[in-house]
């Protein structure tokens, strides 16, 4: 975001509302006729801090008034307010009595990204994922119905969410008489027919407050005319929804029993406040339609609402050719010039898993099924089963909604879908929901999976190319951004070639106190305790594993490279304990009888890893940084 967000930044102007926001209460305090300038202000400060800390900019930018208009017509907490994913809260966050930690967005100890549980009674559901805030809304609304509570639930789906399967199961269990309002924000989602004028007019119709009114009255009136009084009123509803269905096409939600109202445009605050004081009224489940802008109010931003949707450390920047995502992409689509059975797939994450160099040089080869991880393997099992070779690009945190899949339609029957595991391991900033902490543990029980765990974007390259060369499943995990220079300088002085395995920073022959043996970006703590460690007068050799699974192999990779007399090993990862690969390999261990080496395993230990202090770094969090493992060895 470089030129355009410093405008933003270094105008000198005063934040006369946010400032005055310690609750609800006092946002719905200031006068109606002052929300333009709220709005205003909101994105000022949107623009300001996303540009300082990273994070969600586009998407928040886009549901400004809607968030402004649900805290005006509802009462949270005592109202429930659901967003979907999550990202889409910071507005909510502004306004429920958090602008003055907004500063801290992101950041340890900090506003989290994400709605959270734990920070505030108005996240009343916490969310990374997508597609879950339907049903995790209705399971609000229907105990409320239980428990006799006349309490309201307003689930936001948008941002995508709708394009995941979760939405549709929600929606097939959805009752009518519920207190329960779904705004459908839908930006550029493609999920809507264009609407003419005249169908135009009719939608604005619909958001005055005298329309409902008068249906009702209509209504009323018409059921109460003897004989042919309800006959008369099924007659004329059943036109009206004939030539509602002649404009608009026929109603999704309608079919499935729901009132829906829209669509409006939904950066209008006075017509989102309108229909949604409406859709209250009306006391039961209503689907309300409205049309916003990603990006809203930010031109940089609405002209290109993909890459502001997300601050990447790889967008824009001259750093891109070493971002493992970017170059998974480049590197495949090579490869797919030689090799037409070569495809892509990506769940709605084209530019963050650096598919979009691949989706220009090959579209007919490139598939994004919107945001349905599990429909992506089971697709790309099917791609493979019949001759083609898919790469499915997946975050670390989002495989775990495929773990089925994984198992019944890619490993049981052995077909060669290479999964590209982005995000692997701890990721600072956006929280518990993203640490791809457990794809190692979950995969690691699969039988047919073979795991490569690239540290380089060298070795990356080189566990691409070992893939395809196998008829099996493959996962390559990586983590997030660049590859670090002193992993590349301690372990890859010169060049690396097949086969892969596992390479180390010490002389083979060479006696020493411990190995620490660890793959991926926390070899970095891992050097830093090794020198730490041999300033003190112990030798530390580290071994940095490319290949995880077969875990055989693996170990026997590990015990060629690490001289004899060797006192101790300490299994390094930032991943969770149990299942991981410290737990694996000590388990091969102790199937061959190797019982004249100790071992210790540091992993994170059955933790989410959420509560940071102020400043604290993630890995001191999680007990894995460079003094614990300083600590653990001297104690061995």
């Amino acid at each position: 975001m470089a030129k355009d967000v410093d405008k933003v930044d270094n105008q000198n102007y005063s934040v006369k509302y946010l400032n005055n926001i310690a609750s609800p209460q006092d946002f719905k305090a200031i006068p109606k006729e002052k929300m333009t300038e709220v709005a205003e202000e909101i994105r000022r400060e949107l623009v300001r801090i996303v540009s300082q800390n990273g994070g969600h900019l586009a998407s928040n930018l886009g549901v400004v008034e809607m968030t402004m208009a649900i805290h005006r017509v509802f009462d949270s907490p005592e109202d429930h307010i659901i967003f979907d994913v999550g990202h889409q809260s910071y507005v909510h966050k502004m306004l429920t009595g958090r602008y003055s930690q907004m500063d801290t967005l992101r950041q340890s100890g900090g506003i989290s990204g994400f709605t959270n549980r734990e920070e505030s009674e108005h996240d009343c559901f916490g969310a990374g994922h997508s597609s879950t805030s339907f049903s995790a809304g209705l399971g609000f609304a229907v105990s409320d119905k239980l428990n006799g509570s006349s309490a309201y639930t307003v689930v936001v789906l948008g941002d995508g969410a709708y394009t995941g399967g979760m939405v549709h199961e929600a929606l097939n269990n959805c009752r009518k008489d519920l207190n329960l309002i779904i705004i459908l924000n839908e930006n550029e989602m493609s999920i809507s027919k264009n609407i003419g004028r005249f169908a135009t007019h009719l939608s604005k119709l619909r958001t005055r407050p005298g329309y409902f009114k008068t249906k009702k009255a209509t209504g009323t009136f018409l059921r109460k005319i003897p004989l042919i009084g309800r006959w008369l009123y099924r007659v004329v509803r059943g036109v009206k929804k004939l030539f509602k269905n002649l404009l608009y096409g026929s109603n999704y939600f309608e079919s499935m029993g729901l009132t829906y109202l829209g669509p409006i445009d939904g950066n209008d605050y006075a017509a989102v406040e309108n229909l949604l004081s409406e859709a209250k009224k009306l006391n039961e489940s209503v689907v309300v339609h409205l049309k916003t802008v990603k990006g809203k109010g930010y031109e940089p931003a609405e002209k290109a609402p993909d890459i502001y949707h997300g601050m990447s450390p790889c967008a824009g920047t001259s750093t891109a050719k070493t971002c493992f995502s970017k170059a998974m992409g480049h590197v495949i689509s090579d490869l797919a010039v030689e090799n037409d059975k070569i495809c892509a797939v990506t769940a709605a994450m084209c530019d963050g898993t650096g598919l979009c160099e691949f989706k220009e040089r090959f579209p007919k080869r490139f598939f994004d099924v919107g945001i349905a991880e599990e429909h992506a393997l089971t697709f790309a099992a099917g791609l493979a089963a019949n001759g083609m070779r898919p790469f499915v690009a997946i975050y670390s945190t989002f495989l775990q909604r495929g773990f089925d899949n994984i198992i019944h339609d890619i490993a049981l029957q052995k077909l060669p879908v290479i999964m590209c595991v982005d995000r692997a391991g701890l990721n600072a900033g956006d929280g518990a929901t993203h640490h791809g902490m457990f794809d190692v543990a979950f995969l690691s029980e699969i039988p047919n999976l073979r795991i490569y765990t690239p540290a380089t974007i060298e070795v990356l390259e080189l566990c691409i190319k070992d893939a395809l060369e196998r008829n099996m499943p493959c996962a390559i995990r990586y983590p997030n951004g660049t590859e670090k220079d002193d992993i590349v300088s301690a372990f890859y002085s010169g060049e690396r070639k097949l086969p892969l395995g596992a390479v180390c920073n010490f002389e083979k022959h060479t006696p020493l106190d411990a190995v620490i043996v660890t793959h991926g970006r926390i070899a970095q703590n891992a050097l830093v305790a090794q020198k730490m460690l041999g300033e003190r007068g112990v030798a530390v050799g580290i071994v940095l594993l490319e290949v995880l699974k077969p875990y055989n192999v693996t170990l026997d990779n590990i015990l060629s490279l690490i001289p004899d007399g060797t006192r101790s090993i300490v299994f390094l990862e930032e991943e969770i304990r149990s299942g991981g690969m410290g737990v694996c390999l000590c388990d091969e261990l102790s199937k061959r009888g190797e019982v004249n080496i100790n071992t210790k395993i540091m992993a994170v230990d059955d933790i989410f890893v959420t509560d940071r202090k102020v400043g604290e770094d993630i890995y001191t969090s999680a007990g894995i940084d460079a003094d614990s493992i300083c600590a653990a060895i001297n104690k061995i």
